[in-house]
């Protein structure tokens, strides 16, 4: 939206957007540095600085980063092993490892990544943010029973219930900051005992100090942060471009994935200097900003300055928030995030698709994210090269002048060649023999590998063969093979050369 899109009813609809959020963003941000195993003002700092430096510079305005738990749960054992001062060394390579993801354009390769891995992507982060609740209804330790139990569902329930109504009645305020701020008000009005936000911890703090990681600057240091700083900025990038898809979706925006690689990579540096845990986009509270009307840069910044503003002076107030109204909030992102229509689909899409959303949604709740996009990016691609590797097949006919021509159908690569080199009959074959590629595509080496075998073959029994129609890249691919004869005065115009034959080595034509 441009600068003259910031009417005042669109700045007040972007700061309450950002509000909100930030409320949201207070209990996670201290969850997580608890499962990192480190001081709770880790977490608000990272969520604070990793937020505010991508609202500013990232690629899709209106997506929320912050501490997460996907990262959280690899930093657990750097943290235990080595201490708080080498968890800040290493955010601050994983920052250096993302910028550069940035400047080499790395991150336009997340559009290879399937439908069927981004549905079960968004269906197992659902089902993360979910399970992520369950601590909330734990007191000491133990699960709640009883009366707490059901005072603590009545709440979540009754904030879920103001979320779904407030927008039948008004829109002029954010249906999530109307439910945690009339839930908050009705626990504190009524003094109902309920688990708030300052019985996780005290949120009251300070402003982020530089801070140079304390940690020997030698190759023992990088022997020992350099894993895990590759791992967290795959898990960091991978996420934040998933969720850059899906806002986009929402919002109507495409691009900016080698702007948000930047931007994540600057703001882990700058956080990893300013003893913050840093983080990665959020689905959650970028859902919460994108459905409350949050659609400019304004609302991220004013959710993190929000969230400064509660360290540094609204300590007191924000922690007597129920955690109650927060779940709901969660609850209903949860419902808005789960791919609902995915159950509807798997039974009309391919069997092998459907398992992919199974299977990425199941591992994404066991094991991690990056883990579950990469084991869905491979299983698809199997799938692919196995159905295209059963497509190649020749239709066959004899010319006039007694030659055989082999019209291949289908790609030829290297799922393919085996299935190509069996199509082909060399001693029955009469002395010349055409392989016409207008129908196909030549793919890889193993393609031209292929082609080497069969023209091997027809030499062997003496006989001639031509090819036609090989695109232009073919001809490089053929060139740079090296052992191949390759003509390369194509028409300029049709690209369609004249056909040469070869009894040693093989001429292409292209078109």
């Amino acid at each position: 939206m441009s600068p003259q899109g910031l009417t005042p009813a669109r700045i007040k609809t972007e700061i309450l957007s950002g509000l909100t959020v930030a409320l949201a963003l207070v209990p996670e941000a201290v969850a997580f540095a608890f499962v990192a195993g480190v001081h709770p003002l880790v977490g608000l700092y990272a969520a604070f600085m990793v937020g505010l430096i991508t609202a500013l510079i990232g690629g899709r305005p209106g997506m929320i980063s912050g501490a997460t738990g996907a990262l959280a749960v690899v930093m657990v054992a750097l943290v235990a092993d080595h201490g708080v001062e080498y968890l800040f060394a290493t955010v601050v390579l994983m920052g250096i490892l993302q910028v550069l993801a940035g400047v080499f354009r790395l991150g336009k390769f997340i559009r290879l990544v399937p439908h069927p891995v981004m549905l079960g992507f968004v269906n197992g982060l659902a089902i993360v943010i979910f399970l992520a609740q369950m601590t909330q209804f734990k007191a000491d330790g133990q699960w709640m029973t009883g009366w707490p139990l059901v005072t603590m569902l009545a709440l979540v329930v009754a904030t879920m219930v103001i979320i779904w109504g407030m927008p039948k009645l008004t829109r002029a305020i954010p249906a999530p900051l109307a439910g945690i701020g009339i839930i908050a008000g009705l626990v504190i009005a009524f003094g109902i005992d309920v688990p708030r936000v300052g019985d996780m911890a005290s949120i009251k703090g300070g402003l982020p100090q530089f801070h140079f990681p304390g940690v020997p600057l030698n190759l023992q240091t990088l022997e020992i942060i350099a894993p895990y700083a590759l791992i967290l900025a795959a898990i960091g990038l991978i996420e934040s471009l998933l969720t850059l898809n899906l806002v986009g979706e929402i919002t109507g925006k495409r691009g900016g994935a080698s702007q948000e690689c930047i931007a994540q990579g600057t703001a882990n540096v700058v956080t990893g200097f300013f003893g913050g845990m840093g983080g990665c986009a959020m689905i959650g509270q970028s859902m919460i900003n994108v459905k409350s009307g949050g659609r400019m840069r304004l609302s991220g910044i004013s959710a993190a300055l929000f969230l400064l503003l509660f360290i540094l002076v609204a300590s007191p107030l924000i922690e007597q928030i129920p955690l109650a109204a927060l779940v709901g909030v969660m609850f209903m992102v949860v419902i808005g995030t789960f791919a609902w229509q995915s159950f509807k689909i798997m039974r009309k899409i391919p069997l092998t698709d459907a398992l992919v959303i199974v299977l990425v949604t199941i591992t994404t709740v066991v094991t991690d994210l990056a883990i579950a996009v990469v084991v869905g990016v491979i299983v698809s691609a199997l799938e692919y090269a196995w159905t295209n590797a059963k497509r190649i097949h020749a239709k066959t006919y004899d010319t006039p002048e007694g030659a055989r021509v082999y019209q291949i159908q289908g790609p030829l690569f290297f799922g393919s060649a085996e299935g190509f080199i069996q199509l082909f009959q060399p001693q029955s074959d009469p002395a010349r023999v055409v392989i016409d590629f207008a129908d196909s595509r030549v793919a890889d080496q193993s393609a031209l590998t292929a082609i080497e075998n069969v023209a091997a073959k027809y030499e062997a029994a003496g006989k001639q063969v031509q090819l036609r129609h090989l695109s232009r890249d073919c001809h490089s691919l053929l060139a740079r093979a090296g052992q191949l004869m390759v003509d390369s005065d194509d028409d300029p115009d049709y690209q369609i050369a004249t056909n040469y034959s070869v009894r040693t080595g093989i001429l292409g034509a292209g078109h």
